[in-house]
Parts: C-alpha cells; structure tokens; sequence
C-alpha cells in the first residue's frame, strides 16, 4: 500500500537559506521543523526532501559534501526523535550539465522518491520556498503545494497567491493546514 508524503525543498524550508550552502558546520534548522517533522509522521505520511544542488555541476562542491550536509541535518533530528525519509537530489544545471528530468520544476525527484519509498503522490504535498518548487509540485501532481515564507519566500508570494498557491509562514503552518493541530 503506497503513502503520502510531504515533499520539502531543503534550503529556506527545512534549514535556513545560505547561499551555496556545502558544508556541515552551515547547516542551521528552521524554527519549528522537528515539530512538523513528528505532525508529518504521526499523520502516517513520509517527510521527503528534494532539492536541486547545481553548486555541483558548477563545480563549486562535491556530491559528498552534499551528502554530509544532509547526515548533519539527520543528527540535528536525532534528538528530537526525527529523521527525513529520504533526500532525493537534483545536482545538475542546464547550463553546466545540459536538460534533465530532475532539476525543479521538472518533476523527476518526485517520480523517483514515489518509486523508491511507494509513495502516492496524488494524495501528498510540497513546501517550497520558491516559485519553481511549487511549480514542481504541480507538475508531480501532488494534492497541494505551499509556499513558505521562510528563505526565498517572501519574494514569490505575490505570484503564489496569484496562481492559487497557500502562502503560509512556515512549515508548521502549512503541516497544520494539512494535519491539523497535534493531539
């Protein structure tokens, strides 16, 4: 039996934004994202990152750093008794790597993370701070994407909210629209 999932862009959604962001000791969680993390998986769904890394294809860090970037945000879970289920990453861009079906808003990480972990996409959500994870989202297919206002946010709430995206504050709030308050 396939689950949903509530799909998150990594930088501005689940740690804060830095630019370029390649090295553990950067890494900074949101507010609020081990609470919407344990919301997200009380409701029985999946927490699902998926990003794009093109600082990769433009060779400013490797895919292992990527990948110590996201066991950093693993240990900052642990003590609160949270986990990503998995981090699904785009490390290409078109100008250094040429197209592919992965980079947002292409829905590629999408299609890959519901093949891996059986996941239902139509009955699953994205939050993302910026147009083009919402965009993704749409074109996954999953039931509802939010746009937070964390990171990248503010920038594109004005083209959210005219496209018939939720604009909320931050995850927790868009966890909450989705699931409710806690019991």
């Amino acid at each position: 039996m396939k689950r949903s999932a509530f799909f998150l862009d990594r930088d501005g959604v689940v740690i804060r934004q830095v630019s370029y962001l390649h090295t553990p000791e950067q890494v900074e969680l949101e507010t609020g994202v081990p609470e919407a993390l344990r919301r997200i998986h009380d409701s029985g769904a999946l927490a699902v990152v998926v990003t794009n890394q093109s600082g990769v294809a433009r060779g400013m860090f490797t895919r292992e750093d990527v990948e110590k970037v996201h066991a950093r945000i693993q240990e900052l879970l642990a003590p609160h008794g949270e986990r990503i289920d998995g981090f699904f990453t785009c490390f290409h861009h078109p100008d250094f790597t040429g197209p592919c079906a992965c980079r947002k808003p292409a829905p590629g990480l999408f299609l890959e993370a519901a093949e891996t972990l059986g996941i239902d996409i139509p009955s699953s959500f994205m939050a993302g701070d910026k147009f083009s994870d919402l965009e993704s989202g749409r074109n996954a297919g999953v039931r509802q994407s939010f746009l937070v206002l964390t990171g990248y946010g503010p920038k594109y709430a004005d083209r959210a909210r005219e496209e018939g995206f939720a604009v909320v504050q931050t995850l927790s709030d868009a966890v909450r629209t989705c699931f409710g308050e806690e019991r």
